[in-house]
């Protein structure tokens, strides 16, 4: 197989990114009005999305280990395929139960989606250049994902718009579409990725079983004899519950608002485009940030802002007022993953990569999750805006989370190096060739970022 160059990985790493997310964008203006459209309640709605989170918590972290164990292709590559399953069985889900189902493969989906394409990307471009500065892929993903999802929000407005084709109504759309992009996707992750692994076929699948154990067990001491680290994940659980605002709740708000469901979904689609426009727009101000605050105090000043973006789009009364403030939401929110991210990266390194990025999903998924319960229920006992208000407070009230990186970064050189870190085995958890776990963030670099959009998504 011809080794590819870090130029050519990145961009394998960006198109299937970009894939990745496209179907994402087309379901963001609909999900939840399909869901009303077909009898559901606002509270059933809640306790369906429970099934992602409940799965994701039960597969999150053997997903990673997984991942790690046997190769980062073959796992997304069932990923993929069940993601595929899950829309083709949402087109036609007409019942609480088969919704259920639905978001329970979603869950399976995303627990062994979430951390195998990106630690794929940096362990491939370090393996070609190990001082290839890996952070600028991980940054130009925040805007591929942005205009990816974007676009799909546009399309899917789009195909809202067209109305009804034949038995289809007009919410059901977009999600058809979207898994024809989904299975466009799995033919590119097949032709794109290039993986060498140790081993594989049924002796291979046998030895990540039985491995993947311990990668968990080892990534869950990285998080206990660090600090930062597990600060860094606790974050997680206060945005996983407050993201059910703007990923969730902001079609109802809309819906209520113009008293058009159909009519919200239509204006979602141009809505969600310049939303995600303007994610990426707050990827790309990540340089700037870092060097006007550093990485820890700009992460924790975007969970202020993106709290008090949310609590604005439940105090407002107009759409327009709803949608500036969901556009300001969105910019911040695309700030706010690089600088998570980028963090999170800089305490690991070596072979439990996938394992710690799994750990950091773990705890939103189960938090979303709780957020979709609550909300959605005191939406139902209050309001919509009551409900936006609540989950806007607490994603704000996260930011003193990033304390301990802050102070770890005021105590580490920011010439540290990774070797000099390697030199002190009692805070790390090894690993061939690297640290397993920084005793202490290397220090900020201008080009640190990560994508990782909730939804995780």
């Amino acid at each position: 197989m011809t080794t590819l160059s870090v130029r050519q990985i990145r961009s394998r790493y960006l198109t299937l990114y970009g894939l990745r997310w496209l179907p994402s964008g087309l379901l963001m203006p609909v999900m939840i009005l399909l869901m009303q459209e077909r009898g559901l309640t606002l509270s059933q709605i809640g306790l369906v999305a429970t099934a992602q989170g409940l799965v994701v918590l039960a597969l999150e972290l053997p997903a990673g280990g997984f991942a790690d164990a046997l190769g980062r292709k073959p796992v997304l590559l069932v990923a993929w395929v069940l993601g595929l399953g899950s829309l083709a069985l949402m087109a036609v889900a007409d019942s609480f139960w088969m919704f259920f189902l639905v978001w329970a493969l979603q869950g399976v989906y995303r627990a062994l989606d979430s951390g195998p394409m990106e630690s794929w990307y940096v362990d491939a471009t370090l393996a070609v250049d190990p001082k290839a500065e890996y952070e600028r892929g991980l940054g130009w993903a925040g805007t591929v994902v942005g205009v990816a999802i974007g676009t799909g929000a546009l399309l899917s407005g789009g195909l809202v718009a067209l109305g009804p084709v034949g038995p289809v109504s007009a919410l059901a759309l977009p999600v058809i579409v979207a898994a024809v992009l989904q299975a466009v996707s799995i033919v590119a992750l097949l032709a794109l990725m290039a993986e060498q692994r140790p081993a594989s076929g049924p002796a291979a699948l046998r030895a990540s079983v039985v491995d993947a154990p311990r990668m968990v067990g080892q990534a869950l001491g990285l998080l206990r004899r660090n600090r930062v680290l597990a600060a860094l994940v606790a974050v997680e659980l206060f945005w996983g519950f407050g993201m059910v605002t703007f990923e969730s709740l902001l079609p109802v708000r809309l819906a209520e608002v113009l008293d058009d469901p159909d009519r919200a979904a239509a204006l979602l689609g141009p809505a969600g485009t310049a939303a995600w426009l303007a994610n990426a727009a707050g990827a790309a101000l990540t340089p700037f940030l870092l060097r006007r605050l550093g990485a820890a105090p700009a992460a924790a000043l975007m969970r202020i802002l993106q709290g008090v973006t949310v609590v604005g789009m439940g105090l407002l009364a107009g759409p327009v007022g709803i949608l500036i403030a969901y556009l300001a939401c969105y910019t911040v929110h695309g700030a706010s993953n690089p600088l998570h991210m980028g963090l999170l990266h800089r305490q690991v390194d070596g072979p439990y990569r996938t394992s710690v990025l799994s750990l950091n999903s773990m705890a939103g998924q189960p938090a979303a999750a709780l957020g979709a319960v609550t909300l959605t229920a005191l939406a139902d006992a209050t309001s919509i805006g009551v409900a936006m208000i609540v989950g806007g407070v607490v994603l704000a009230v996260a930011a003193p989370l990033y304390l301990p990186a802050w102070r770890a970064a005021r105590r580490t050189p920011p010439d540290a190096t990774v070797e000099q870190e390697a030199a002190e085995p009692e805070t790390t958890g090894g690993g061939p060739g690297h640290a397993g776990l920084a005793a202490a963030p290397a220090g900020p670099s201008l080009d640190t970022a990560a994508a990782a959009p909730a939804g995780r998504e």
